[in-house]
């Protein structure tokens, strides 16, 4: 397989199993937690690292902003062999008992964004792999960390997240909107590949704490390491799943 032309990676360069956060810095944050750490490219808003986790070997992705950027990143790590893809990224919460730092395991996306839709019709569930799904909330239980669990939303207007929109989603029981996961989980599935997610709360749309709104100091303290132990989470997934 020829060097794929947005990642700039080709066949032998990655692992089977990829991390795909959002951020590019948040590829540098999981990797703290990893040995053998190594860039294989950097380009746009793709940066990929390879590293080890207990032994085990992984691939750390960053997909940029949403499903566009989220389908290519999918597209060209499943050309050059990767099997398995765990989300690790933020979210905005959009029931009253989630709070800031709560994380949440995805069990489906509801397709509010356009890229699932050019691959399939939108009444075709976005869900993700049951073995990855069932590997993060065993993780969490391990280490026993409280996580939500259960259906989200994607979305593709960040600033049109307006009251209607998240009055619909709460009453749907919808817990927390995002911008890649139903992307992921229907290119995946399509492919027969695995996809999950999890994603922590950095605010809370129906209480009206938007991300960014709360210095570090008013958070509670829990959210303060928010992220660091949805990686942790994840990596022990991983372990499980390889």
């Amino acid at each position: 397989m020829a060097k794929q032309p947005h990642l700039l990676v080709e066949e032998g360069d990655v692992n089977d199993i990829a991390l795909v956060p959002g951020d590019p810095g948040r590829v540098e944050r999981i990797a703290g937690h990893c040995e053998d750490v190594e860039e294989v490219a950097s380009n746009r808003e793709y940066t990929v690292v390879n590293a080890t986790y207990e032994g085990v070997p992984l691939t750390i992705c960053s997909t940029g902003i949403g499903g566009p950027s989220a389908a290519i990143a999918l597209e060209e790590l499943a050309n050059v062999g990767v099997e398995t893809f765990i989300r690790v990224g933020t979210t905005g919460a959009l029931q009253s008992d989630i709070e800031i730092g709560d994380m949440i395991v995805a069990t489906g996306a509801a397709k509010e964004e356009g890229t699932s839709k050019r691959y399939e019709p939108e009444l075709i569930p976005a869900v993700p792999d049951y073995d990855v799904l069932s590997g993060l909330v065993d993780a969490a239980e391990a280490r026993d960390e409280d996580v939500h669990v259960g259906p989200i939303v994607s979305d593709d207007a960040f600033y049109n997240e307006n009251d209607d929109y998240v009055a619909a989603w709460n009453e749907a029981g919808l817990l927390a909107v995002e911008m890649e996961a139903a992307t992921l989980f229907a290119l995946a599935r399509r492919k027969g590949l695995r996809a999950g997610a999890i994603c922590t709360a950095d605010g809370n749309l129906v209480e009206g704490t938007q991300k960014g709104a709360d210095s570090d100091e008013e958070l509670p303290e829990k959210a303060k390491n928010n992220v660091e132990r949805a990686i942790g989470i994840t990596l022990d997934a991983v372990v499980a799943l390889a």
